[in-house]
């Protein structure tokens, strides 16, 4: 297929999370011109229903598809990759690459054999997430917990704004309280979201509990697929929100050093 050089790549996700996926990407592919979508109106995805999530995340791809142009989708949410993928990968006709849970590199790095997983509400419950676990991880202890208040604290750090230890001491004493859950030497971080939080979950963790998440992955599995394409960028990568701009009050310190121009009303 013919991909002009000004194509964007898109990524989306309910908020801020994703732009843990942008710095692994702006890494991989540093010339890439890159739209990020942050669907401020719709979060928090973790409290919706799964027909909610996969309702709007194909409906908004779709009309931002249309809108522009991107040679490339990447859902740089787990919860909306793992109830929405599928659906998006049929409507869509251009390449859609997901986020998952990273439990195959997890279960690869532990050595006790036991994983934590903190995920959003919607994302643990998955079968999607079940399965990962029956391929991957099967003789491994996998203990899973929802950690919605993170979300939240992830969107707010990144605005400047402090994150209450209490959340993630909270997040720390559910999974130590789960039978086997003093072995965890890994955990999963099922959210984009969560890597902005790596230092506080290192405090309450340890920092001899390996953080694993999905972002280079991803970023890897991009760049695959758009070998040999040229990229030209036109300026600054674009930001856009959906909702009023005041949601994207306070990012203007983190949009500006990751190479973005203004956030966007779409």
């Amino acid at each position: 297929m013919n991909v002009e050089a000004t194509s964007p790549i898109l990524l989306f996700d309910s908020g801020v999370g994703g732009l843990t996926v942008y710095d692994a990407l702006r890494k991989a592919l540093p010339e890439a011109p890159v739209i990020y979508a942050a669907d401020l109106a719709g979060l928090p995805y973790g409290t919706k229903t799964e027909a909610q999530i996969a309702a709007r995340v194909a409906g908004l791809l779709g009309r931002m598809a249309e809108r522009y142009q991107p040679r490339l989708a990447c859902i740089a949410c787990n919860t909306a990759s793992t109830i929405a993928l599928g659906m998006v990968r049929d409507v869509l006709e251009i390449p859609v690459v997901g986020t998952v849970p990273a439990i195959k590199p997890a279960a690869a790095v532990t050595r006790s054999g036991t994983i934590g997983l903190v995920g959003t509400e919607a994302t643990i419950r998955q079968a999607y997430v079940d399965d990962l676990e029956a391929q991957f991880a099967s003789g491994k202890r996998l203990l899973r917990v929802a950690a919605p208040g993170l979300v939240a604290a992830a969107e707010a750090k990144l605005r400047g704004q402090p994150v209450d230890p209490a959340l993630i001491a909270d997040v720390h004493a559910r999974l130590a309280a789960m039978p086997g859950g003093a072995d965890i030497d890994t955990l999963v971080l099922a959210c984009t979201h969560f890597p902005l939080l790596s230092d506080e979950l290192a405090a309450a963790f340890g920092s001899d509990v390996a953080q694993v998440d999905g972002a280079e992955g991803i970023a890897r599995r991009i760049a695959h697929l758009l070998e040999g394409q040229s990229f030209a960028a036109q300026g600054p990568n674009r930001f856009v929100v959906t909702g009023p701009l005041t949601g994207a009050q306070g990012l203007e310190e983190a949009l500006a050093t990751r190479g973005f121009g203004p956030a966007e009303a779409f």
